[in-house]
């Protein structure tokens, strides 16, 4: 399956309460879960930069990826993008068909 990163960006107000993070948090996975159950979370990270949280997880494709982000705007997020990885070995090996070695 295409592993997907999704980056979120939230309001400033909703990151400062703890307890209502932790619940919004548990209500927006369980719709996700419940509207792309074939979805597979990989890591979950609270980051530092213009983002404040990066997941990591599998979809079996770009519409599902769509979902996922289109859920996270609809639970409140300022901005949520996906996007497709791939992981480095495999670049490597497309990387090496594309330019042949001597």
């Amino acid at each position: 399956m295409p592993t997907f990163v999704l980056m979120t960006r939230l309001r400033s107000e909703s990151l400062h309460d703890a307890h209502g993070r932790r619940e919004t948090g548990k209500g927006w996975l369980k719709k996700v879960q419940t509207q792309c159950p074939e979805v597979k979370w990989l890591a979950h990270y609270a980051i530092l930069g213009p983002y404040d949280f990066m997941d990591l997880y599998e979809a079996p494709d770009v519409e599902t990826a769509h979902k996922v982000s289109l859920i996270s705007r609809s639970a409140g997020a300022v901005s949520a993008e996906s996007w497709q990885a791939l992981p480095y070995e495999r670049y490597l090996k497309l990387l090496d068909e594309v330019q042949p070695q001597p």
